[in-house]
Protein backbone atom coordinates (compact mmCIF):
# COMPACT_ATOMS: atom_id res chain seq x y z
CA UNK A 1 0.00 0.00 0.00
CA UNK A 2 1.11 2.98 -1.09
CA UNK A 3 1.89 6.20 1.79
CA UNK A 4 0.74 9.73 0.87
CA UNK A 5 3.79 10.75 0.77
CA UNK A 6 4.80 7.69 -1.69
CA UNK A 7 2.08 8.84 -3.91
CA UNK A 8 3.57 12.64 -4.65
CA UNK A 9 6.86 11.28 -5.12
CA UNK A 10 5.74 9.12 -7.75
CA UNK A 11 3.42 11.54 -8.95
CA UNK A 12 6.71 13.87 -9.42
CA UNK A 13 8.86 11.84 -10.85
CA UNK A 14 6.09 10.83 -13.19
CA UNK A 15 5.91 14.40 -14.06
CA UNK A 16 9.62 14.76 -14.40
CA UNK A 17 9.75 11.68 -17.04
CA UNK A 18 6.85 12.59 -19.00
CA UNK A 19 9.15 15.66 -20.22
CA UNK A 20 11.65 13.27 -21.64
CA UNK A 21 10.87 12.91 -25.43
CA UNK A 22 10.54 8.91 -26.52
CA UNK A 23 11.08 7.80 -23.00
CA UNK A 24 11.11 4.21 -22.51
CA UNK A 25 12.20 4.01 -19.25
CA UNK A 26 9.91 1.40 -17.22
CA UNK A 27 9.41 4.40 -14.07
CA UNK A 28 6.80 2.65 -12.11
CA UNK A 29 6.91 -0.92 -10.47
CA UNK A 30 3.45 -2.58 -11.53
CA UNK A 31 3.39 -4.05 -8.17
CA UNK A 32 1.65 -0.81 -7.28
CA UNK A 33 -0.59 -0.28 -10.38
CA UNK A 34 -4.01 0.51 -9.91
CA UNK A 35 -6.32 -2.51 -11.56
CA UNK A 36 -10.51 -3.36 -11.86
CA UNK A 37 -11.38 -6.94 -12.15
CA UNK A 38 -13.39 -8.01 -15.09
CA UNK A 39 -16.58 -8.92 -13.26
CA UNK A 40 -17.79 -11.90 -15.46
CA UNK A 41 -14.51 -13.34 -14.87
CA UNK A 42 -12.41 -11.54 -11.95
CA UNK A 43 -9.53 -11.07 -14.56
CA UNK A 44 -7.71 -7.85 -13.53
CA UNK A 45 -7.06 -5.12 -15.78
CA UNK A 46 -4.65 -1.92 -15.74
CA UNK A 47 -7.24 1.03 -15.09
CA UNK A 48 -5.23 2.48 -17.70
CA UNK A 49 -4.76 1.69 -21.25
CA UNK A 50 -4.08 2.88 -24.60
CA UNK A 51 -6.74 4.07 -27.56
CA UNK A 52 -5.71 4.16 -31.23
CA UNK A 53 -8.58 6.15 -33.03
CA UNK A 54 -7.24 10.31 -33.23
CA UNK A 55 -3.67 10.97 -33.47
CA UNK A 56 -2.71 7.45 -33.29
CA UNK A 57 -4.91 6.82 -36.48
CA UNK A 58 -2.89 9.55 -38.50
CA UNK A 59 0.43 8.53 -37.66
CA UNK A 60 -0.41 5.08 -38.41
CA UNK A 61 -1.22 6.02 -41.96
CA UNK A 62 2.32 7.87 -42.57
CA UNK A 63 5.52 5.68 -43.65
CA UNK A 64 7.24 6.21 -40.38
CA UNK A 65 5.38 4.41 -37.38
CA UNK A 66 7.81 4.21 -35.00
CA UNK A 67 6.79 6.64 -32.83
CA UNK A 68 3.96 4.56 -32.01
CA UNK A 69 6.15 1.29 -31.52
CA UNK A 70 7.54 3.60 -28.79
CA UNK A 71 4.50 4.29 -27.44
CA UNK A 72 3.32 0.54 -27.34
CA UNK A 73 6.58 -0.33 -25.70
CA UNK A 74 6.27 2.54 -23.11
CA UNK A 75 2.51 1.12 -22.03
CA UNK A 76 3.94 -2.14 -21.69
CA UNK A 77 7.31 -1.24 -20.28
CA UNK A 78 4.80 1.06 -17.11
CA UNK A 79 2.85 -2.13 -16.34
CA UNK A 80 -0.22 -1.28 -19.14
CA UNK A 81 -1.77 -4.16 -21.37
CA UNK A 82 -5.32 -2.97 -22.58
CA UNK A 83 -4.97 -1.66 -26.21
CA UNK A 84 -8.19 -0.90 -28.12
CA UNK A 85 -8.77 -0.38 -31.81
CA UNK A 86 -10.47 -1.02 -34.35
CA UNK A 87 -10.83 -1.81 -38.38
CA UNK A 88 -12.46 1.45 -38.97
CA UNK A 89 -9.20 3.35 -37.65
CA UNK A 90 -7.05 3.80 -40.28
CA UNK A 91 -4.00 1.52 -40.66
CA UNK A 92 -4.25 1.60 -36.39
CA UNK A 93 -5.20 -1.71 -36.35
CA UNK A 94 -2.64 -3.44 -38.92
CA UNK A 95 -0.18 -1.37 -38.21
CA UNK A 96 -0.56 -2.05 -34.07
CA UNK A 97 -0.22 -5.50 -34.54
CA UNK A 98 2.89 -6.03 -36.50
CA UNK A 99 4.24 -3.34 -33.73
CA UNK A 100 3.75 -5.92 -30.83
CA UNK A 101 4.40 -8.78 -33.28
CA UNK A 102 7.73 -7.46 -33.74
CA UNK A 103 8.93 -6.34 -30.20
CA UNK A 104 7.61 -9.65 -28.99
CA UNK A 105 4.69 -7.89 -27.42
CA UNK A 106 1.57 -9.64 -28.43
CA UNK A 107 0.89 -12.03 -25.61
CA UNK A 108 1.45 -8.83 -22.89
CA UNK A 109 -1.60 -6.97 -24.33
CA UNK A 110 -5.15 -7.34 -23.91
CA UNK A 111 -6.35 -6.89 -27.44
CA UNK A 112 -9.64 -5.04 -27.73
CA UNK A 113 -10.88 -4.63 -31.23
CA UNK A 114 -14.30 -4.26 -33.05
CA UNK A 115 -16.65 -5.40 -35.56
CA UNK A 116 -19.05 -3.41 -38.36
CA UNK A 117 -19.32 -4.91 -41.62
CA UNK A 118 -21.47 -2.06 -42.28
CA UNK A 119 -20.54 0.46 -44.96
CA UNK A 120 -20.67 3.92 -43.86
CA UNK A 121 -24.23 4.83 -43.86
CA UNK A 122 -25.94 1.37 -45.29
CA UNK A 123 -28.74 0.87 -43.31
CA UNK A 124 -28.08 -3.12 -42.45
CA UNK A 125 -28.47 -6.13 -41.74
CA UNK A 126 -25.07 -6.66 -42.71
CA UNK A 127 -23.88 -9.51 -43.96
CA UNK A 128 -22.91 -11.93 -42.62
CA UNK A 129 -20.26 -13.76 -44.76
CA UNK A 130 -18.46 -10.03 -44.78
CA UNK A 131 -18.78 -9.70 -40.92
CA UNK A 132 -16.65 -12.83 -41.05
CA UNK A 133 -14.41 -11.93 -43.62
CA UNK A 134 -13.61 -8.80 -41.11
CA UNK A 135 -13.26 -11.12 -37.86
CA UNK A 136 -10.69 -12.68 -40.00
CA UNK A 137 -8.54 -10.00 -40.85
CA UNK A 138 -8.61 -8.75 -37.38
CA UNK A 139 -6.93 -12.43 -36.54
CA UNK A 140 -4.35 -12.13 -38.60
CA UNK A 141 -3.67 -8.62 -38.08
CA UNK A 142 -3.09 -8.80 -33.86
CA UNK A 143 -1.36 -12.12 -34.50
CA UNK A 144 -3.71 -13.54 -32.05
CA UNK A 145 -6.37 -16.22 -31.76
CA UNK A 146 -8.18 -16.14 -29.63
CA UNK A 147 -8.42 -12.15 -29.35
CA UNK A 148 -9.27 -11.20 -25.50
CA UNK A 149 -11.97 -8.61 -26.79
CA UNK A 150 -14.49 -7.78 -29.74
CA UNK A 151 -17.32 -5.30 -29.44
CA UNK A 152 -19.57 -4.59 -32.09
CA UNK A 153 -18.65 -0.91 -33.22
CA UNK A 154 -21.63 1.52 -32.21
CA UNK A 155 -24.29 -1.13 -31.63
CA UNK A 156 -24.58 -1.61 -36.04
CA UNK A 157 -26.77 -4.64 -36.77
CA UNK A 158 -26.80 -6.11 -32.92
CA UNK A 159 -28.64 -9.33 -34.42
CA UNK A 160 -26.14 -10.05 -36.98
CA UNK A 161 -22.89 -9.03 -35.60
CA UNK A 162 -23.75 -9.92 -31.70
CA UNK A 163 -24.54 -13.60 -32.85
CA UNK A 164 -21.55 -13.62 -34.92
CA UNK A 165 -19.16 -12.98 -32.33
CA UNK A 166 -20.80 -14.74 -29.66
CA UNK A 167 -20.52 -18.13 -31.84
CA UNK A 168 -16.52 -17.31 -31.87
CA UNK A 169 -16.82 -16.81 -28.45
CA UNK A 170 -18.38 -20.23 -27.88
CA UNK A 171 -15.92 -21.73 -29.66
CA UNK A 172 -13.06 -20.36 -27.73
CA UNK A 173 -11.69 -17.76 -30.68
CA UNK A 174 -12.79 -14.53 -28.54
CA UNK A 175 -12.33 -14.24 -25.15
CA UNK A 176 -14.77 -11.51 -24.11
CA UNK A 177 -17.75 -9.70 -26.13
CA UNK A 178 -19.45 -6.40 -26.05
CA UNK A 179 -20.96 -3.09 -27.56
CA UNK A 180 -19.96 0.20 -27.85
CA UNK A 181 -22.09 3.62 -27.89
CA UNK A 182 -20.42 6.78 -28.47
CA UNK A 183 -23.86 8.65 -29.67
CA UNK A 184 -25.82 9.92 -26.33
CA UNK A 185 -29.01 9.64 -28.71
CA UNK A 186 -27.97 5.52 -28.62
CA UNK A 187 -27.92 5.39 -24.64
CA UNK A 188 -31.32 4.30 -24.44
CA UNK A 189 -30.65 1.97 -27.57
CA UNK A 190 -27.06 0.62 -25.31
CA UNK A 191 -29.18 0.11 -21.81
CA UNK A 192 -31.31 -2.63 -24.23
CA UNK A 193 -28.79 -3.90 -25.39
CA UNK A 194 -26.84 -4.92 -22.07
CA UNK A 195 -30.02 -6.62 -21.03
CA UNK A 196 -31.00 -8.13 -24.12
CA UNK A 197 -27.17 -9.92 -24.67
CA UNK A 198 -25.16 -11.83 -22.71
CA UNK A 199 -22.10 -9.00 -23.22
CA UNK A 200 -18.49 -9.05 -21.17
CA UNK A 201 -17.97 -5.15 -22.02
CA UNK A 202 -19.36 -2.15 -22.99
CA UNK A 203 -17.46 1.17 -24.58
CA UNK A 204 -18.57 4.51 -24.05
CA UNK A 205 -17.06 8.14 -23.94
CA UNK A 206 -16.79 9.36 -20.22
CA UNK A 207 -15.02 12.58 -19.09
CA UNK A 208 -14.97 15.39 -16.40
CA UNK A 209 -17.12 17.84 -18.67
CA UNK A 210 -19.34 14.59 -20.13
CA UNK A 211 -20.74 13.09 -17.54
CA UNK A 212 -23.63 11.57 -18.87
CA UNK A 213 -22.67 8.42 -18.81
CA UNK A 214 -23.10 8.27 -15.35
CA UNK A 215 -26.56 8.70 -14.95
CA UNK A 216 -27.59 5.28 -16.26
CA UNK A 217 -25.34 3.70 -18.38
CA UNK A 218 -22.50 2.96 -15.83
CA UNK A 219 -24.85 1.91 -12.88
CA UNK A 220 -26.32 -0.23 -15.25
CA UNK A 221 -23.08 -1.47 -15.80
CA UNK A 222 -22.38 -2.54 -12.22
CA UNK A 223 -25.84 -3.91 -11.48
CA UNK A 224 -25.55 -6.13 -14.46
CA UNK A 225 -22.08 -7.16 -13.90
CA UNK A 226 -20.72 -5.94 -17.26
CA UNK A 227 -17.17 -4.24 -17.34
CA UNK A 228 -16.33 -0.92 -19.27
CA UNK A 229 -13.79 0.65 -21.68
CA UNK A 230 -13.74 4.42 -20.95
CA UNK A 231 -13.08 6.79 -24.47
CA UNK A 232 -12.15 9.93 -24.86
CA UNK A 233 -11.44 11.22 -20.81
CA UNK A 234 -9.66 14.11 -22.40
CA UNK A 235 -12.87 14.97 -24.76
CA UNK A 236 -10.20 14.44 -27.56
CA UNK A 237 -8.38 18.04 -26.89
CA UNK A 238 -11.31 19.88 -25.60
CA UNK A 239 -10.44 19.54 -21.93
CA UNK A 240 -6.73 20.46 -22.58
CA UNK A 241 -8.42 23.66 -24.90
CA UNK A 242 -10.04 24.84 -21.13
CA UNK A 243 -7.78 24.58 -19.18
CA UNK A 244 -4.61 25.80 -21.43
CA UNK A 245 -2.49 28.27 -19.29
CA UNK A 246 -3.68 27.20 -16.05
CA UNK A 247 -1.50 24.87 -13.29
CA UNK A 248 -3.16 22.32 -11.87
CA UNK A 249 -4.28 23.01 -8.40
CA UNK A 250 -2.16 22.22 -6.05
CA UNK A 251 -4.78 19.59 -4.26
CA UNK A 252 -4.66 17.74 -6.90
CA UNK A 253 -1.29 16.28 -5.71
CA UNK A 254 -3.11 14.61 -2.35
CA UNK A 255 -4.44 12.12 -5.02
CA UNK A 256 -1.51 12.15 -7.15
CA UNK A 257 -2.00 14.55 -10.39
CA UNK A 258 0.67 16.47 -11.31
CA UNK A 259 -0.91 17.09 -14.97
CA UNK A 260 -3.84 17.84 -16.22
CA UNK A 261 -4.05 14.42 -18.30
CA UNK A 262 -3.34 12.60 -14.85
CA UNK A 263 -6.42 15.19 -13.72
CA UNK A 264 -8.52 13.75 -16.25
CA UNK A 265 -7.97 10.28 -16.13
CA UNK A 266 -7.93 9.91 -12.63
CA UNK A 267 -11.71 11.34 -12.75
CA UNK A 268 -12.63 8.87 -15.23
CA UNK A 269 -11.08 6.12 -13.71
CA UNK A 270 -12.56 6.79 -9.98
CA UNK A 271 -16.00 5.95 -10.88
CA UNK A 272 -16.39 2.45 -9.69
CA UNK A 273 -18.24 0.89 -12.91
CA UNK A 274 -14.56 1.98 -14.69
CA UNK A 275 -12.49 -0.91 -15.67
CA UNK A 276 -10.35 0.39 -18.06
CA UNK A 277 -9.84 4.21 -19.21
CA UNK A 278 -8.22 4.56 -23.03
CA UNK A 279 -7.01 7.74 -23.98
CA UNK A 280 -5.16 7.70 -27.49
CA UNK A 281 -2.13 9.23 -27.99
CA UNK A 282 1.01 9.44 -30.43
CA UNK A 283 3.47 10.25 -28.33
CA UNK A 284 5.41 8.09 -25.60
CA UNK A 285 6.08 10.88 -23.20
CA UNK A 286 2.06 11.30 -23.55
CA UNK A 287 1.67 7.62 -22.55
CA UNK A 288 3.90 7.66 -20.13
CA UNK A 289 2.19 10.52 -18.23
CA UNK A 290 -1.13 8.70 -18.96
CA UNK A 291 -0.07 5.65 -17.34
CA UNK A 292 1.41 7.72 -14.09
CA UNK A 293 -2.55 7.95 -13.64
CA UNK A 294 -2.48 4.41 -12.79
CA UNK A 295 -0.54 4.83 -9.82
CA UNK A 296 -1.03 6.26 -6.46
CA UNK A 297 -4.69 7.06 -5.09
CA UNK A 298 -7.94 8.18 -6.92
CA UNK A 299 -10.10 10.96 -5.85
CA UNK A 300 -12.90 10.08 -3.42
CA UNK A 301 -16.25 11.69 -3.93
CA UNK A 302 -15.87 14.62 -2.54
CA UNK A 303 -12.87 15.35 -4.24
CA UNK A 304 -14.72 14.26 -7.43
CA UNK A 305 -17.46 17.15 -6.90
CA UNK A 306 -14.55 19.37 -6.48
CA UNK A 307 -12.69 18.27 -9.75
CA UNK A 308 -16.47 18.82 -11.70
CA UNK A 309 -17.19 22.24 -10.06
CA UNK A 310 -13.39 23.16 -10.99
CA UNK A 311 -13.65 22.67 -14.86
CA UNK A 312 -17.42 23.25 -14.86
CA UNK A 313 -16.59 27.12 -13.81
CA UNK A 314 -13.79 26.91 -16.84
CA UNK A 315 -14.85 28.81 -20.38
CA UNK A 316 -16.07 26.49 -23.26
CA UNK A 317 -18.29 24.59 -21.51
Amino acid sequence: MLTRRDTLKLAAAAGAVSLVPGSLLAAFDPANLIKRAIPRTGEELPIVGLGSSATFRSVAQTEDISALADVMKTLVENGGTVFDTAPSYGASEEVSGRIAADAGMTDRIFWATKVNALGRGEPGPADPAKVSAQLERSFERAHKDPIDLVQVHNLADLPTQMAAIQELKEEGRIRYIGTTATNPRRDADLEQAMKDYPIDFIGVDYAVDNRRAADRILPLAQDLGIATLIYVPFGRTRLFSRTNGMDVPSWAQEFGATTWAQFFIKYAAAHPATTCVTPATSKAKHMLDNMAAAYGELPDEATLRKMEELIDGLPGA
